[in-house]
């Protein structure tokens, strides 16, 4: 259940009678029971008799300081999400907040709206952590290892705060999925989730890309644009290889981050934006900060949690388990009945140590997929081995379609491999596949079987590369 201001109720501590009456009056005419406090030991004694919904808590008491309260909270009654209160351009404090367990923290002096947007998400959290995490893609979370056990509870817990996280760990071994678990489990998962991969952004679109331009600022620029910030308002950022950003970008992005606001290129005025900022990276951040490739302000604002994503070889009794799902979802995708490994092929999977981890798990159980007969896959239908050389294309038209390389037939036309090479190979071998698909299935008028078995394919496979090629 998700709490409502109808039903809520908060817990003020501050020793300023007058900022304690002016957060009553605020959190009263939002509908939500106020209570006061002027030191830690009466907050405390509030706090055991009756958690409340919402706390929130000056950074300077008499009897103490906010963060002891934090760690108190996050002891005692951990489902009471706990605001801070700072000082202005106090970031290292706040951020220090946010490590023993702060919800968000606001600045003096307290901006009206921004403290409102701030308990409206408080209040926007389930009362109690899920049993269950969501269904959403699970894939890379799935396991009962004590590694990724710990994971799932590390994102049920960090998506109880507005902390910033940093989510470790190596390519393809389920990163952006972790940041997807947190949005999913917490107050903004009704907003938007927007994934970026800094590293593929041109240098040059950069500041376009993730703050937005206005008509005219730059040709090209024949419209307004909203950047990544705004698409993001009131979810979550996940900046992706983040790593990769370049240093005068880093300069832009921490600014937007700390300022809660950005302004588009050409524009004249700062937009603020609410969101929450997700990262992550391959290699190690603390490495980059070292050589100077990262600002070290940059990364202790990003880092104030880090969560690390543990690779598939430290995990290979989850790998089973991996592999009926990826294989009962490539089914789903192309209407086929689920393959099943073989016991020979289930341990061999388990013997390799995965360098790609999940996405490479993801990529040979794709490829053994629209290889295996029976819906068994075997060994040899993992290919584990060496990469097999890729035919050429005209070889490879030649043993599915047996029409001898070089003696198109009337209506074949393969494209030309250029005399300097370059080409795209990816896009060139699809061309040539579609080609060869499309002439055996006019050959047996369309009979999927029959031109499965002209191509020297199977069925299974057949279907797939119909699906991948968009000829279903």
């Amino acid at each position: 259940m998700t709490r409502t201001t109808q039903q809520a109720t908060a817990l003020i501590v501050d020793d300023e009678p007058d900022i304690r009456e002016l957060l009553d009056i605020t959190l009263s005419r939002m509908g939500i029971a106020v209570q006061t406090a002027s030191d830690l030991v009466s907050a405390r004694d509030i706090l055991a008799k009756a958690p409340p919904q919402l706390c929130l808590t000056d950074m300077s008491l008499p009897d103490g300081n906010g963060i002891d309260l934090v760690a108190w909270i996050q002891q005692t009654c951990p489902q009471t999400p706990v605001a801070v209160i700072t000082a202005y351009g106090s970031m290292e404090t706040a951020i220090e907040a946010l490590k023993a367990g702060a919800f968000d923290f606001v600045s003096k002096p307290v901006e009206l709206p921004r403290l409102r947007e701030l308990i409206e998400s408080a209040l926007r959290l389930p009362d109690e952590e899920p049993d269950n995490e969501p269904t959403s893609e699970p894939s890379l979370l799935l396991g009962e290892s004590d590694g990724i056990r710990r994971l799932r509870a590390q994102t049920r817990k960090v998506a109880r705060s507005q902390a910033p996280v940093f989510i470790s760990g190596e390519s393809g071994s389920g990163k952006e999925l972790v940041a997807r678990m947190i949005h999913l489990q917490g107050p903004r998962r009704d907003a938007p989730f927007v994934a970026v991969n800094c590293g593929a952004i041109p240098s040059e679109l950069m500041e376009s890309e993730f703050f937005g331009h206005r008509k005219g600022s730059f040709t090209g620029a024949t419209d307004h644009k909203a950047g990544l910030f705004q698409q993001a308002d009131g979810g979550t950022l996940f900046l992706d290889e983040i790593a990769d950003l370049p240093l005068a970008m880093q300069v832009k992005l921490l600014r937007a981050i700390q300022e809660k606001s950005v302004r588009p290129v050409g524009g004249e005025k700062e937009i603020p934006v609410d969101i929450r900022i997700l990262s992550a990276t391959h290699r190690s951040l603390a490495e980059q900060v070292q050589i100077g490739s990262f600002r070290q302000d940059l990364f202790y604002r990003i880092n104030v949690i880090e969560l690390a994503v543990p690779p598939l070889r430290e995990r290979p009794d989850d790998i089973a388990l991996l592999a009926r799902h990826i294989l009962e979802r490539l089914a789903r995708d192309y209407e086929c009945e689920p393959a099943r490994l073989s016991d020979a092929a289930g341990r061999k999977l388990q013997q390799h140590t995965f360098p790609g981890n999940v996405r490479e798990l993801e990529n040979i159980l794709e490829r053994a997929f629209t290889l295996c007969e029976d819906d068994r896959i075997d060994v040899d239908d993992l290919q584990m081995g060496d990469t097999p050389a890729v035919p050429a294309p005209c070889q490879a038209l030649e043993s599915r379609t047996g029409t001898p390389a070089g003696h198109d037939t009337p209506g074949d036309h393969v494209p030309p491999i250029p005399d300097d090479g370059e080409l795209d190979l990816e896009q060139y071998l699809e061309t040539v596949e579609r080609q060869a698909i499309e002439k055996a299935l006019e050959a047996t008028k369309w009979n999927r079987t029959a031109a499965a078995r002209k191509l020297g394919i199977s069925f299974r496979a057949l279907r797939y590369k119909l699906k991948k090629l968009g000829l279903d």
